[in-house]
């Protein structure tokens, strides 16, 4: 099984449809199975192609470069969380080449006004993978120190919502640095959640974002805060950063993670 993880950082990149172009051939190279994305935004003046989605949502248009160069096998489930920017409505989404059973989307954070930047929401999707469901869930979560939207609080609730009877996976941006030992990771390690990184047979680095960037302004150091989780421990082949430079060209101001398990 191959996962993708991405925050897109959706039109306010320079040269953005350059980078969904990167995006998308990656995407056909790779092959993944289920690919979750974050800051998927799309304009709020812009025109409606279904009640939630407009023409320009991120993820519709990385779908029709997908569709042109031949990949023709995503469905995308995508919500809204807040507005962004004042002509954004922020959102996350989750494409994937396998039957959807059952659509995921629920608040995390205190917070539910769209008006309010640091509102949370969580979507996801069950689907059958090789005759077994499996829940997939695109996050994006607080600081571990925010006094309004604290991160255990918002972890709570996302642990709360899943269906911890059956296999599911938590991919995103994390906001909380995985080498701080006492904070976000850690809490969330202590929640019996297994990190594909730490497991992964092949790794690198695990850096995901070099210096500072929206939300963390003052950043000077190399962080890991995008990661892919999983409920059960399974052999991890490998987990890589992409997008990076190193591995495909920067597409974004978060790089991505890619793992492939055996599952």
């Amino acid at each position: 099984m191959k996962l993708l993880t991405l925050n897109c950082h959706a039109w306010l990149e320079d040269d953005q449809l350059e980078k969904i172009t990167h995006l998308a051939q990656a995407i056909k190279e790779k092959d993944y199975d289920v690919i979750a994305l974050q800051e998927v935004n799309q304009s709020i003046k812009e025109q409606r192609i279904t009640e939630n989605l407009t023409q320009d949502n991120f993820a519709v248009v990385l779908l029709r470069q997908l569709e042109k160069i031949g990949m023709k096998s995503y469905s995308l489930v995508w919500d809204f969380s807040h507005f962004t920017y004042g002509k954004f409505e922020e959102g996350l989404a989750i494409l994937t080449k396998h039957r959807v059973i059952e659509e995921h989307s629920f608040f995390v954070s205190k917070d539910t006004d769209p008006d309010v930047w640091k509102t949370r929401k969580i979507v996801g999707a069950k689907i059958d993978y090789n005759g077994t469901p499996i829940s997939f869930y695109s996050c994006h979560t607080g600081w571990w120190h925010d006094v309004e939207e604290p991160f255990k609080h918002q972890a709570d609730v996302l642990l709360e919502q899943v269906n911890k009877e059956e296999l599911f996976f938590l991919l995103g941006d994390f906001n909380n640095n995985a080498f701080l030992t006492g904070e976000g990771y850690d809490y969330l390690m202590a929640q019996g959640l297994y990190d594909t990184y730490s497991l992964a047979k092949d790794k690198d680095e695990g850096i995901t974002v070099k210096g500072k960037i929206t939300g963390w302004n003052n950043n000077k150091e190399d962080l890991r805060i995008d990661l892919i989780l999983m409920s059960k421990s399974l052999p991890v082949i490998s987990s890589k950063v992409i997008f990076n430079n190193a591995n495909k060209p920067i597409v974004s101001d978060h790089f991505g993670v890619e793992v492939e398990i055996e599952a």
